[in-house]
């Protein structure tokens, strides 16, 4: 199972992208970058990445696959605000503080997902790199994009739309007023077993994510604007002034 996280709290930040980590639990699935600080898309990307309506067609009461495929064919970016709680303690015993922050996509490849509380950290990726940005150490993680997304939760959000390449998609039910799917990633070669997503009015509402070490995190989207007018320089990666720079 691994030894527990020597910096916990890091893991509360971010989409986890990687496949190697310790068990502490990041939206996105948990990757270790160096180490002080573990990259979640980071569990984060995405998750997290989720949008604010959709075509006029999609209809509230339309099966969640057939809601979440017409939001990806119809949705190249969005900005929102997400809320972050760990359902299941940590082998630790203690469940992470609740986080909450916003985010901000462009398909394929290009994020921000900002943990304002109770912990400010960015994770950020300008299609090439990604960048994970720790404010209290003042140090910035770099690593090459690549295929990094993976069978990761972050891929739903900010990943290409081919999405049954990386994962079996199934109809779940419906629960707490939203109507939800399972993405099953295909690979074994990824921390999460199963990912959740409630969609309502053809908007993904909430991912559940459930790890293979018996943890699982809720993401909550609100203030969802889909196909927002973003600048060509909106995901270039500013170092700030007097940070340690990390390349991996």
């Amino acid at each position: 199972m691994g030894t527990p996280c020597p910096r916990e709290r890091s893991h509360d930040a971010g989409f986890c992208v990687g496949t190697e980590c310790p068990p502490c639990h990041t939206p996105f699935g948990p990757k270790k970058l160096d180490n002080t600080i573990t990259m979640t898309l980071k569990t984060t990307l995405t998750t997290v990445f989720a949008a604010a309506t959709l075509a006029i067609g999609t209809s509230a009461s339309a099966a969640a696959l057939d809601q979440f495929k017409s939001f990806v064919t119809g949705t190249k970016s969005a900005r929102g605000e997400f809320t972050q709680v760990q359902v299941r303690k940590t082998t630790a015993g203690k469940a992470a503080p609740p986080s909450t922050g916003t985010f901000v996509f462009a398909r394929p490849g290009k994020f921000i997902w900002t943990y304002q509380k109770p912990y400010e950290q960015v994770l950020q990726a300008d299609g090439e790199t990604m960048y994970l940005y720790d404010k209290d150490l003042n140090q910035v993680t770099t690593r090459k994009l690549g295929n990094a997304l993976g069978s990761s939760p972050a891929a739903i959000l900010f990943g290409s739309n081919d999405l049954e390449k990386n994962f079996t998609l199934a109809e779940a039910g419906t629960r707490d007023g939203l109507e939800w799917l399972t993405a099953t990633p295909k690979t074994k070669d990824t921390t999460f077993e199963q990912i959740g997503i409630g969609l309502k009015d053809g908007v993904p509402q909430a991912m559940e994510l459930k790890d293979n070490f018996g943890q699982t995190t809720m993401l909550k989207f609100t203030s969802f604007q889909r196909n927002p007018s973003l600048g060509a320089q909106a995901f270039r990666f500013e170092v700030p002034k007097g940070a340690e720079v990390s390349n991996q």
